[in-house]
């Protein structure tokens, strides 16, 4: 009896902890869950920003050859002898870090160090640009190879893109418009041409693309600065997305750019009486292009340029400064190889003063041998050909060149006539292996052959210093390694 009371009062324990446990269970069901301690959100930082920046860091060793006919410059110790061959092993290094947006904001700062290893070569460092007196009178009796020593900042500007589609750069920066045949950084040379001042690019327009800048200051390849206003304006329209139709102003209101005896001729040829160079470079340039490659299948495509502008005198620019430039071309592509059949036109103004290009990469334009990077008075008309050949990592490139007078120009002895049209002929090549997403190498090679030999003046002698004025032929080989990050 007692054992069954025992159990009675063990069954009712039983019963009244499996009814606790259940209505604990139920309780707990239904009261909200301990919430966690919250984990603090990570804080976007400027150093964040920097570290999710990109390098704007290469290193560029470059050995170049350049073998030219003719005397040394007059005026200095290599007046009279014959012109040595120039010779320059250099390393160009950019070292720089742009960081990651940050409240709208990004800051870029690039130094660039221009070293000589072998030195014998005339590098033009006379704060003069081209002109039969920029020479560098420690080297005169060597050939040019414009490429002075030099340590410096090549950019430093802040960008802000706070409005959409649209990017605001204060500070010195490079700046490449189209096929930088007016606008560029000359990047093929050791020390670049940058710009300082704003820039604004927009692209708000349906399939288009604004470009607006003012600069107060550019620093050329020679390493000297020019200061003054320099407006641009660049509006490029997609027709589709590899054929494109620009059109442009480009405003210069800077009176010295080193260009002086070679815009208007030696002395005081065509001004009366007044030098020329002190005469005011200021002038503008409006154009328009229509440029593209026209894709047929994957594997067949055409290429065209057409393009046209004005040059003129601006602010107290020189009147002589009235000119038009011109350039037609057209060509074939098939699979990997690429053709090209093209003329250009830089115009005469009654050989008083030819059209210019004064801040573009002009080394890419008339032959590679920079015999015209400044344009004789007489005027340019250049056709030529070109082709490409892309073979996995390789790159092959060449292209032949006729380059005659828009205007008749006088001669020395020696030439073909006695008023002549023909500066000469040039062919280039290049073969470019990129070895892999750093490393590039590059062996390029040009000629320029004389034709008609060019005088500066009327009854030019064909003395030594009488010959400064020809277009003398001319041989250069570079080779060239660089690295990027």
């Amino acid at each position: 009896m007692k054992n069954t009371k025992l159990n009675l009062k063990l069954s009712a324990y039983a019963a009244l902890l499996a009814l606790s446990a259940t209505t604990c269970s139920a309780a707990a069901a239904e009261a909200p869950a301990a919430q966690a301690e919250p984990v603090a959100e990570h804080e976007y930082t400027f150093m964040d920003s920097v570290k999710a920046g990109k390098n704007l860091t290469t290193f560029r060793l470059r050995y170049e050859n350049v073998s030219q006919d003719g005397m040394g410059p007059a005026g200095t110790s290599a007046a009279n002898k014959a012109l040595k061959d120039g010779e320059a092993l250099t390393l160009r290094s950019l070292i720089g870090w742009q960081t990651a947006p940050y409240q709208n904001f990004s800051l870029a700062g690039q130094l660039i160090d221009m070293s000589k290893f072998i030195d014998n070569f005339n590098d033009s460092s006379n704060n003069t640009l081209i002109n039969a007196s920029s020479n560098q009178l420690s080297n005169a009796e060597y050939a040019k190879i414009i490429d002075p020593s030099y340590t410096g900042i090549n950019q430093l500007y802040l960008d802000w893109t706070g409005l959409k589609n649209t990017r605001l750069r204060l500070g010195r920066q490079q700046v490449n418009l189209d096929n930088v045949r007016f606008i560029g950084d000359i990047g093929f040379r050791q020390v670049m041409q940058v710009f300082d001042g704003v820039s604004v690019l927009n692209k708000s327009l349906p399939e288009t693309e604004v470009f607006a800048a003012h600069f107060k200051k550019v620093t050329q390849i020679t390493a000297e600065q020019r200061t003054g206003n320099l407006e641009l304006t660049n509006i490029r329209y997609h027709i589709s997305p590899t054929e494109f139709l620009v059109g442009y102003a480009y405003i210069s209101n800077i009176d010295e750019l080193g260009f002086g005896n070679a815009w208007f001729g030696a002395d005081a040829l065509n001004n009366a009486g007044k030098p020329n160079s002190n005469a005011d470079q200021s002038n503008k340039v409006f154009g328009l292009r229509l440029d593209g490659t026209h894709p047929f299948n994957p594997n067949f495509r055409a290429h065209y340029t057409v393009e046209y502008a004005k040059q003129s005198d601006y602010a107290d620019g020189d009147k002589r400064i009235a000119a038009h430039y011109y350039k037609l071309g057209g060509g074939l592509g098939f699979d990997n190889f690429n053709f090209r059949l093209e003329q250009e036109l830089l115009s005469s103004n009654d050989s008083k003063y030819a059209f210019q290009t004064p801040f573009g990469t002009n080394h890419l334009f008339q032959g590679w041998a920079d015999k015209f990077l400044a344009t004789p008075r007489q005027g340019i008309q250049d056709t030529f050909v070109s082709a490409t050949y892309q073979y996995d990592d390789f790159l092959f490139f060449a292209d032949y060149h006729l380059i005659n007078s828009d205007e008749d120009f006088n001669t020395v002895g020696g030439g073909t006539a006695t008023n002549g049209s023909k500066y000469g002929t040039e062919w280039n090549m290049a073969a470019t292996w990129n070895i892999d997403k750093n490393w590039m190498s590059k062996l390029e090679y040009g000629k320029y052959s004389e034709d008609d030999h060019y005088a500066a003046g009327a009854n030019t002698a064909n003395t030594v210093t009488g010959n400064r004025g020809r277009i003398r032929a001319t041989e250069k080989l570079w080779l060239t390694a660089m690295y990027t990050f």
